[in-house]
């Protein structure tokens, strides 16, 4: 089982959306934004606002391996975390541009199992998943480190589940490789964001997690020192346009 696990991590890791160094020349503007933002933020970066800023490059990931990284330098111009908490890392490090940190846009997290599954779950206090799990397993990011897992943890302890499905987890590098699981066959249930579930027609949301079993879900936006360019201050901007929330929306995001 142990093996299989780490096979399962290792496929996850290799994904597109594992944290790569990026090849960029000194006027491309570099974002480094939650794993949970690919499909949103790809939309807005091809709108002609957004290219008409220069170029953009992306690198997705969990946001606890991107704050680590613009902490050993990494060139990021701006930085989008699924949490509050890694964006205070950051901010402790003296990296955020002072007056530039703003909550962007909120989420949900929800369980998710393939769309032709027929399984069903109880998310209320005191009931289990192990009937919905089955012989399976349940994926979510890293618990210990990654947002979504640390509020995966946070609503399955409140709930009273995480004694039971603890060593029932897969944990993946991030949220939308835990997706992948789900949507591979390779675990029937998952836990992800709302957004996650919106952007994938694979999967199902099969019941959501009430919002008192976590912390609200915020997603903070920043300037990095060092790197905030006129152009990392026109997309900061454009981030929180009428517009871009609009599109925000549309995948499932909560606009602030």
């Amino acid at each position: 089982m142990l093996r299989f696990v780490r096979r399962l991590r290792a496929v996850a890791a290799a994904a597109i959306f594992a944290v790569a160094a990026l090849p960029a020349h000194a006027d491309d503007t570099i974002v480094f934004a939650a794993a949970s933002l690919k499909p949103a933020l790809d939309t807005l970066l091809e709108t002609p606002e957004a290219k008409a800023i220069g170029t953009i490059k992306t690198s997705y990931g969990a946001s606890s391996q991107l704050a680590k990284q613009i902490e050993a330098g990494a060139p990021a111009a701006l930085f989008v975390s699924a949490d509050k908490d890694w964006m205070d890392y950051v901010a402790k490090k003296d990296l955020v541009e002072a007056g530039t940190r703003v909550d962007l846009v909120g989420n949900a997290l929800v369980l998710v199992a393939a769309k032709d599954s027929t399984i069903a779950a109880d998310l209320r206090e005191g009931a289990s998943l192990l009937p919905a799990l089955g012989d399976g397993r349940l994926a979510m990011a890293e618990p210990s480190s990654v947002p979504a897992g640390k509020y995966g943890k946070a609503a399955l302890t409140k709930l009273g589940m995480w004694a039971a499905v603890e060593s029932r987890v897969v944990a993946a590098d991030n949220v939308r490789a835990a997706l992948n699981f789900v949507v591979r066959g390779e675990a029937p249930l998952g836990i992800v964001y709302r957004s996650d579930a919106v952007s994938e027609p694979a999967v199902r949301v099969v019941a959501t997690f009430p919002a008192g079993s976590h912390e609200a879900i915020v997603y903070p936006l920043a300037l990095i020192r060092g790197h905030a360019s006129d152009e990392a201050k026109k997309l900061h901007a454009l981030l929180r346009t009428p517009a871009a929330r609009a599109v925000f929306e549309k995948y499932g995001f909560d606009v602030k």
